[in-house]
């Protein structure tokens, strides 16, 4: 595992750029106890993440209309008015980026839980995430991680040989113990600074 680094990946949502669904339901629901019930037990991440896998926004809509009626309005409100679920990005991880893209020589990739119908909403809320090498969006490839699948095609797509060349970040440790098993360095997210601090391991300068 003494292997040169060579290649960055990124996640996005929570490392990046920074979604989340109570940014909107707060607006919809008039106490944080409501805003938290719904999503827990309506607009679940269980429900959400079968869109980042590929199943459709219309498919998802009519899903849970049909187990939760009474809810259709608010329902139909999570992609509607999806943008209103970002407070902005992170801008520390993003000078980060944009650091790495530029002014070093590594592939700088992003490896992406996110709805293929949504990406080039993102895209133009966040002209930044055009600037990667390449980005895989989990939603385009009817897969999603933790699943092995994904990694494997992140390995191929992003033409890495040996995975112990490459270094993945993400805030979600289910998905970083994946990517350890794939054979990659891992981090998992907590903080710009624990993320430095973690590069620097792996002897990757960030000259900020």
């Amino acid at each position: 595992m003494n292997q040169t680094i060579d290649t960055i990946i990124f996640d996005l949502g929570g490392v990046l750029v920074d979604w989340n669904p109570v940014y909107l339901y707060k607006k919809v629901f008039n106490t944080h106890e409501k805003v938290t019930w719904f999503l827990e037990n309506v607009c679940t991440s269980d429900w959400n993440v079968e869109q980042d896998g590929g199943r459709t926004i219309a498919e998802a809509n009519a899903q849970k209309i049909k187990e939760c009626p009474e809810y259709k309005t608010e329902i139909l409100m999570f992609y509607d008015r999806w943008e209103e679920m970002f407070s902005g990005s992170i801008e520390q991880m993003v000078k980060i980026q944009q650091y790495l893209i530029h002014q070093t020589n590594y592939k700088v990739v992003a490896l992406t839980n996110w709805s293929a119908e949504t990406w080039d909403r993102g895209v133009a809320l966040f002209p930044f995430l055009k600037d990667f090498d390449e980005v895989l969006v989990s939603g385009k490839e009817n897969t999603r991680k933790p699943f092995d699948e994904i990694y494997k095609l992140a390995l191929k797509r992003f033409e890495i040989e040996n995975p112990a060349t490459a270094v993945f970040v993400d805030d979600n440790l289910n998905n970083v113990l994946a990517a350890r098993k794939n054979g990659l360095h891992a981090i998992h997210y907590k903080s710009t600074l624990q993320y430095i601090e973690e590069l620097q391991k792996l002897n990757i300068k960030i000259g900020l």
